[in-house]
């Protein structure tokens, strides 16, 4: 029946080491991953991966069953999955997009960083080849214009730092950090979450530090570079974080959306209403994930998903009652 299905994983991976078990988390590193990049119009879209990491399906998502399976494995064909939860596990690529528009480039989140110390023990002082990563892409650090993150969670802030001598310095050290407003203070005001305070102290505030950051209001869509519509602004997404927002880019072609953390895994294509354990505000995130669907199902619009794994990259379809996801 799976016979002709695409998988994602479809495109050249190296592993830099098989499979690490830490605790419940299973966790991958990669070198030298080969993704496809996507041309739409004058901008180009690069993937950087980091590493992946994944719980056991029940942790992430108690309530998906054997016929929720099933009906995605009609559409995608997930290595890590079995017929039933209980014996699947949901792995997450963590990765970056690098923008390449009217001779400026722009990073979309920056992932967990090396060195950094976690209260998690899966990504605590982490030493991924994501740079040479970075490299392998085209792209050095000092070519890098514009940083955006989505949210400010520690997997999307980490390396816009780096260590040098002792110090938290920005990784891009040329290039100009938007931090949303809401994520910002939100996160600079609250001690009690041990792993993302950890993240804003090395990863966001030494940014602010050195001068290069600009925190903005993202209450409507945004320009950050050029226009709207030619160019690249953002969107409020709030749900997941305080302050969550997608991005999009356009240039003369389709249009490209890298949706963050609204949408984590395809499961969430066959159920959007499913509450996260990281949501910040679950019933809030459930909704701005159903409407994003609804909005840019069946059309153009090419999506570059943040923990997506393989090429990532693709399109949002009905199916049915519910959505299907067509990676490219």
């Amino acid at each position: 029946m799976l016979d002709g299905l695409r998988s994602p994983n479809h495109v050249d991976t190296n592993a830099l080491s098989g499979p690490l078990l830490l605790g419940n988390y299973v966790v991958k590193y990669f070198m030298q991953i080969q993704t496809l990049a996507q041309t739409l119009g004058r901008l180009t879209v690069r993937k950087v991966v980091e590493m992946e990491s994944g719980l056991p399906l029940p942790a992430m998502f108690p309530a998906v069953n054997s016929a929720d399976l099933a009906t995605m494995a009609r559409w995608w064909r997930d290595p890590d999955f079995t017929t039933e939860p209980a014996g699947s596990t949901l792995m997450l690529s963590m990765h970056s997009y690098v923008i390449s528009l009217d001779g400026a480039n722009v990073l979309i989140d920056a992932c967990n960083g090396n060195c950094k110390q976690r209260s998690l023990p899966f990504i605590n002082m982490l030493d991924t080849p994501y740079m040479a990563n970075l490299e392998a892409a085209g792209v050095s650090p000092e070519e890098i214009d514009l940083v955006l993150c989505t949210h400010l969670h520690f997997d999307h802030v980490g390396w816009n730092t780096r260590l040098e001598n002792g110090r938290w310095v920005p990784t891009f050290p040329n290039a100009r950090y938007i931090f949303g407003k809401r994520d910002y203070e939100h996160w600079a005001s609250q001690h009690e979450d041990a792993l993302h305070h950890e993240a804003f102290m090395d990863s966001v505030l030494p940014v602010v530090e050195a001068g290069l950051a600009e925190i903005i209001d993202v209450e409507s869509e945004t320009p950050v570079f050029q226009a709207i519509g030619d160019g690249i602004w953002l969107e409020p997404a709030f749900g997941h974080s305080p302050g969550c927002c997608v991005i999009h880019a356009q240039a003369g072609g389709a249009k490209a959306l890298f949706w963050g953390d609204v949408i984590h895994h395809p499961i969430q294509l066959v159920r959007p209403e499913l509450p996260l354990m990281f949501d910040h505000d679950p019933a809030l995130a459930a909704t701005v994930r159903q409407a994003l669907l609804n909005r840019v199902a069946d059309t153009d619009t090419m999506c570059f998903p943040a923990h997506f794994r393989g090429n990532s990259a693709g399109h949002v379809r009905r199916d049915g009652s519910r959505f299907r996801y067509d990676f490219v």
